[in-house]
């Protein structure tokens, strides 16, 4: 399977991964960032913002594919998979924010970033998505302290 120049499923992926955040930025308006190091801050939203645009656009790489069609049923599969417990996790985290639970927020959406990556073998993907788990584990787990 090849997707072309537009990979519909990544957009389809990151417009189901953004869902919750807009809801939770929607219920908890007066929430601030306690993370007090800039650097990892940038690094994150480096990372998220890379990773959003190269889910569904594939820059540097002429196209998105598959080599086999098992791995394109991994891509699928495995994403539905952590998508939807992602939304079980917020479902919970919403009822009550506890450390661990923020945690999984952070490190489930950074595995579909670098899974998508590497199945696709777009490895400016990875490379953000590594960034963005870098940073967002360090911010999520600053802010899990308060």
């Amino acid at each position: 399977m090849k997707f072309g120049w537009i990979n519909f499923v990544g957009a389809a992926i990151v417009l189901l991964m953004m869902v919750p955040n807009i809801i939770y930025a929607k219920k908890n308006k007066d929430e601030k960032n306690h993370c007090i190091n800039h650097f990892m801050n940038i690094i994150e939203q480096i990372g998220r913002y890379g990773c959003i645009v190269l889910m569904w656009m594939p820059l540097l790489i002429w196209k998105f594919g598959f080599k086999s069609v098992f791995e394109m049923v991994l891509y699928v599969i495995g994403n539905l998979i952590l998508l939807f417990a992602y939304y079980i996790v917020f479902a919970i985290y919403m009822r009550k924010k506890r450390a661990g639970l923020a945690m999984a927020l952070a490190i489930i959406p950074s595995f579909i970033f670098i899974i998508s990556g590497v199945l696709l073998r777009h490895w400016l993907l990875v490379v953000f998505a590594v960034l963005f788990f870098t940073g967002h584990i360090y911010v999520t787990w600053q802010n899990a302290k308060y």
